[in-house]
């Protein structure tokens, strides 16, 4: 108590005090005045009217407000009311009525008292509620230190009265009803939260949400990987302390249970920014993206936010069977956007556009007559088609393969297998390119060789070793069909993709 404090003793009486700013009336059996207040002893019979005078008016007071001259003189300075006229007008004021309360009441009150062991608040019951220490967890030092009398709060009503008559109340359980109303409005709403990873189990993550545990199934976790369950719970551990995007996919807060999902919840995320990246999208333009998947049919493209098909066929200007054979997950490239579907939601997108066009330079680089060297990328019906240049392929007619009748290509041909062939027809406007493999077998192995280098000769002995036999006159006409046959490849549909 600080110096020079003066104290005063009153007998019993009722008496108005101003306590943490606020009017009240107390029946007082012995009071001291000190630098800092008012320090009050209050019988136990009259306790529990202590709370229950904190907003008389000021018709109650008779006299004047204690201040600086009442405070030098004492108690005895303040008159007092006759006590049964008092009671009486405490009675009859309505403002007065306190409220009853039940378990599982959550309400807000003001602070009365803040201690180390409990923290005092008035919920308008017939006396202030107790929050005891175990129930204040969930208060950091920081939020504990900054609580003051006055202050609002809310409180979870564990039970309305105990043998003392004080209502024993929760903010830890206050906190954890406001976050299960918080997330029902969130789930009803079908929004998206944000929660930590504090732990795992067999099954998938635990996360926490101010104090509510909420599961996460490893199925709905995108990072875990399939495998073993080693592998997977590695996965699960590696992920202890981020934060994940969730959707809440159940909610039961009488069975305390809370299941959400990473995967819903990126797949909104990115059905959302999908229709945005529509909107802006103009086919024609080029943008810079990210493999995320590889099918048999093409490969997915991420270009800000969604996924385009790049389909097989635009992979590249040469023959690409598969698209692993150029491409792998977590490549950068540039794509060149075919087509948008703003209604289906599908983006078409093309890498093959964004390079040069091999068949611009056919023209300057190949010549009719000029024999080069070639491999075979696929065999039909009526031919075998030979790349020759980077992006540029030729139809060998079955009536060019050898000198004698060749039902079918695969007579004498395997897919992969290195040729010599004479360039016989060009149309780089159409990109065709017609070759002969039995007309280039005629050159001498001495002019080969000076043409193509050694290499081109040893092909020239194992194609005639396979009894393919040299020009032999002029070959069977090709129609004009045959001639602008392409490389079949398969067409994107609906069931594989092919308009994603």
């Amino acid at each position: 108590m600080p110096g020079g404090a003066r104290e005063a003793q009153e007998t019993l009486g009722w008496h108005r005090w101003v306590h943490s700013g606020v009017p009240v009336l107390v029946s007082v059996a012995g009071a001291r005045y000190t630098n800092d207040g008012v320090s009050l002893t209050v019988g136990s019979s009259e306790s529990n009217l202590v709370g229950k005078t904190t907003t008389l008016e000021e018709r109650y007071m008779v006299g004047q407000q204690i201040d600086e001259k009442h405070y030098g003189q004492g108690i005895g300075s303040v008159p007092v009311m006759d006590d049964a006229e008092l009671f009486r007008q405490l009675l009859d004021d309505p403002s007065h009525d306190y409220r009853l309360f039940r378990y599982g009441d959550v309400v807000e009150g003001e602070v009365m008292y803040v201690g180390r062991d409990e923290i005092l608040v008035d919920i308008g019951g017939k006396s202030e509620g107790v929050v005891p220490s175990r129930e204040f967890q969930t208060l950091t030092p920081e939020e504990l230190g900054r609580l003051r009398p006055g202050d609002r709060i809310l409180v979870f009503v564990l039970q309305p009265e105990d043998q003392a008559g004080q209502a024993v109340l929760s903010i830890d359980r206050a906190r954890q009803e406001k976050t299960w109303r918080r997330l029902q409005e969130i789930f009803e709403a079908g929004g998206i939260i944000e929660a930590e990873v504090v732990n795992y189990n067999k099954g998938g993550l635990l996360v926490n949400l101010d104090g509510i545990r909420g599961f996460v199934p490893a199925s709905q976790v995108v990072a875990i990987r399939g495998g073993d369950e080693v592998t997977k719970q590695a996965d699960m551990a590696r992920m202890i302390g981020q934060r994940l995007k969730l959707k809440i996919i159940e909610i039961n807060r009488h069975r305390n249970r809370l299941i959400l999902s990473e995967r819903q919840a990126v797949q909104e995320q990115r059905d959302a920014m999908k229709a945005q990246l529509i909107e802006t999208l103009r086919e024609g333009e080029t943008r810079r993206g990210r493999v995320t998947s590889i099918a048999d049919f093409g490969a997915f493209v991420d270009i800000g936010g969604a996924d385009g098909l790049v389909h097989l066929s635009e992979i590249s200007w040469t023959r690409v069977k598969h698209p692993s054979e150029v491409l792998r997950v977590g490549d950068e490239v540039d794509v060149m956007v075919l087509s948008v579907n703003p209604e289906q939601r599908k983006i078409a997108l093309s890498i093959r556009r964004t390079q040069p066009e091999p068949w611009m330079q056919v023209a300057s680089q190949f010549q009719v007559g000029q024999i080069v060297r070639g491999t075979i990328t696929q065999l039909a019906g009526f031919g075998a088609f030979a790349r020759i240049e980077e992006g540029v392929e030729g139809l060998i007619h079955v009536s060019e393969l050898a000198g004698w009748r060749v039902e079918h290509p695969n007579e004498v041909l395997q897919e992969g297998d290195e040729v010599i062939v004479k360039v016989i027809r060009i149309d780089p406007a159409r990109r065709r390119i017609g070759l002969s493999l039995r007309r280039a077998l005629e050159v001498p192995d001495e002019d080969l060789e000076a043409l193509l280098g050694p290499e081109a000769v040893a092909i020239k002995q194992r194609l005639i070793e396979r009894g393919i036999t040299p020009y032999a006159g002029e070959g069977e006409e090709v129609s004009e069909a045959e001639y602008d046959s392409e490389p079949e490849g398969d067409e994107p549909t609906a069931e594989d993709g092919g308009d994603t």
